[in-house]
């Protein structure tokens, strides 16, 4: 009697959890968790900061491009993004390197989409420094001046500071999307909660999720 009881007890608690899961109103440890130390952030006034922690190896972060594009597109000056390359492979991860180095050569308007493609549609490997430096020279970028920026002391500081960077906004995968560098979620887990299978769903409701959060921080601006 007692066991029935205690499974009726479960049974309903999980009923009313999904019951009261929803994208255009998330809860705090729902479809979204605040993180115990909550970072500074770089953008000014009013506008609220968006950071996606992504990997360009990242089946998911591939899928959710297109749609965090025309989403950032529709909030306009409201937002700052910025995009963080999760060091998989640690401090000398050659992906955030390959990140770091066409932001700094201010070609990721041109080249951040492309690496995507060449991943995911042409089945290219970047995994290694060597692959990288190659792909990238056939790409119409000078591999003189690539490699003077990879090796830059700022590129170098940055891509070392990815780790402590990682686990101050405790991400542990991708993608991620942090707002105003207190409010954690993804796609994974709205879906997980949401009890979302389809992936064109899930990415509506994930970007109600985001429409929210980005409203609750700027209420407090």
């Amino acid at each position: 009697m007692r066991r029935s009881l205690r499974f009726a007890l479960v049974a309903a608690s999980l009923v009313a959890s999904t019951a009261f899961a929803s994208p255009t109103n998330p809860q705090n440890g729902v479809e979204y968790v605040t993180l115990s130390a909550p970072q500074p952030v770089q953008a000014v006034g009013k506008k609220v900061e968006v950071i996606e922690f992504f990997a360009y190896h990242c089946p998911a972060c591939n899928v959710l491009e297109p749609g965090l594009n025309e989403w950032v597109k529709k909030q306009g000056d409201k937002i700052n993004l910025r995009r963080v390359h999760l060091p998989f492979q640690g401090p000398a991860d050659p992906e955030a390197h390959l990140y770091l180095t066409l932001e700094a050569m201010g070609r990721l308007n041109d080249m951040h989409a492309k690496v995507f493609h060449a991943i995911h549609v042409q089945r290219v490997r970047l995994m290694k420094d060597e692959q990288i430096i190659d792909w990238v020279a056939k790409n119409g970028i000078d591999r003189a001046k690539f490699m003077e920026v990879w090796n830059s002391f700022g590129v170098m500081t940055k891509l070392r500071r990815l780790p402590q960077m990682q686990s101050a906004y405790q991400v542990s995968g991708t993608p991620t999307i942090v707002i105003d560098g207190k409010y954690q979620t993804s796609p994974g887990l709205v879906a997980e909660k949401l009890k979302i299978r389809d992936s064109g769903q899930v990415m509506q409701a994930h970007f109600q999720v985001l429409d929210a959060l980005v409203a609750k921080a700027a209420a407090t601006k």
